[in-house]
């Protein structure tokens, strides 16, 4: 039996208010899903889901062979699809499918289980298709995927990174193919993603509520209108919708046309490089949305400003910061990687001029007096002339004198300076202090101040 809610249209995707990097993200996976999905940061309340699940209605239809459980394409069919094998039969258009991952779903409903049904009715062992089977050629939706458990966690990876699930159950062993569209929203302030399980999401985006008053007064009043007369409400927004499918299509048609050159590779792997990015899926994820961005846009040659963007959507999960850094990119930073190895720059050419060799005059010591040079030292080992002592030499040898008594030898009460230093004000710099002499501290005095007998 149908239920009202399975009746009620989504919310029109066209019609969510702002989030301009959510809805590109989600867009080029429409277009090019092999850039693997979007995981969608931010705080509770700010549309996540809503345009998640409006991305469906978007998404072509896919042809399936007729009567097979998991979504083989008549085209080719899966060799080792468990309703298989298929021949050149009938096919059919459904829609593309949104699955949804609940938090709490046990691991048989998300991989499959045995059929007790048939196994008690027929005494058959048969395979029940779980929640990947039916998201194959589809979109896997997972809200909160930050509080998705473990164990469904391992087994999500597994697929994601082989395009395929097995199953081992109860003398049952399947395998069946499983790829599928990523999509997973989460609130940071919940907790953090696995690190194998955030690198598996091909973008990211983080989302937040806007500040301007314009723009929450009209997704106030979208909304109420939506809860008010859904259907109404979804048919006032039907042109966009139906014009955003078709820009859809001619994007993919126009897709495997669109050339990545050497100079946006080069880029692309530069970027990669200069933010420390681990493992080379990041540079592939780059490449794929770069493309997608230049299929959007209309080009066949994906240009600057593609791989730009997609840096942006692609990295910010990616590269390495400490516990309490910002999410997201420094711009300046990646606007020099861009400019540097952009594509008027030669890769194989050195843009540094080749040093001068020195000349007799340009190494240390080698000038004279005018230039900043060592002047030739006179005398040495050979016994020409003796070399000159330097000045803590000359101090450390010459003889103390006793300080004079008051009112002997200048003014009474004036102490005399020791021998082998520079008097202040005399005009020269004080004596350097060689690394293994002890510094001597000097007493300084002021004319006309504290004359007279040393006090206690």
């Amino acid at each position: 039996m149908t239920t009202p809610h399975d009746t009620t249209p989504q919310y029109p995707f066209t019609a969510v208010v702002g989030m301009d990097d959510l809805r590109l993200a989600l867009l080029l996976n429409a277009v090019s899903p092999a850039v693997g999905g979007v995981l969608v940061r931010g705080e509770k309340g700010t549309a996540k889901s809503t345009a998640v699940r409006a991305l469906s209605a978007l998404m072509p239809a896919v042809d399936v062979v007729a009567g097979c459980r998991f979504a083989c394409a008549p085209a080719a069919p899966d060799p080792g699809c468990p309703d298989g094998p298929h021949g050149t039969g009938g096919a059919e258009e459904r829609p593309t499918r949104m699955v949804e991952l609940p938090v709490g779903a046990s691991e048989d409903r998300l991989v499959g289980a045995l059929d007790i049904e048939r196994a008690l009715s027929e005494g058959v062992k048969a395979f029940e298709p779980g929640l990947l089977a039916d998201a194959h050629r589809g979109i896997l939706y997972v809200d909160e995927v930050n509080l998705l458990h473990d164990h469904l966690v391992d087994l999500l990876l597994d697929a994601a990174a082989m395009g395929a699930s097995y199953v081992e159950r109860e003398g049952v062993s399947v395998r069946h193919a499983a790829r599928f569209l990523l999509v997973g929203t989460m609130n940071p302030e919940e907790g953090e993603l696995r690190p194998q399980l955030l690198d598996r999401f091909g973008l990211t985006v983080e989302v937040a509520a806007s500040r301007e008053p314009g723009l929450r007064v009209e997704v106030v009043r979208r909304r109420l209108a939506y809860d008010a007369d859904p259907a109404g409400f979804a048919a006032r927004w039907a042109d966009e919708e139906d014009a955003l499918r078709r820009r859809i299509a001619a994007a993919r048609a126009l897709l495997p046309d669109v050339a990545l050159g050497d100079a946006a590779l080069r880029q692309i792997a530069a970027t990669c490089a200069a933010f420390e990015v681990d493992g080379m899926r990041a540079d592939i994820v780059m490449a794929r949305t770069a493309t997608a961005l230049a299929a959007w846009a209309g080009r066949t040659e994906v240009a600057e400003e593609d791989v730009r963007q997609a840096a942006l959507l692609a990295l910010p999960h990616r590269r390495r910061r400490n516990p309490f850094d910002a999410p997201g990119l420094d711009e300046d930073k990646l606007d020099r990687t861009l400019e540097e190895f952009g594509a008027d720059q030669d890769p194989d050419g050195d843009d540094d001029p080749e040093p001068e060799p020195e000349g007799p005059d340009d190494g240390p010591g080698g000038g004279g007096p005018d230039d900043g040079g060592c002047p030739p030292q006179e005398g040495g080992p050979d016994g020409s002339a003796a070399a000159p002592e330097l000045p803590h030499q000359q101090e450390r040898e010459a003889p103390k004198e006793e300080p004079a008594a008051p009112g002997q030898d200048g003014e009474a009460g004036q102490p005399q300076e020791p021998a082998g230093q520079d008097a202040p004000g005399a005009g020269g710099e004080a004596a350097a202090v060689g690394a293994t002499e002890p510094f001597r501290t000097r007493r300084l005095d002021v004319p006309g101040l504290g004359e007279g007998a040393d006090g206690r």
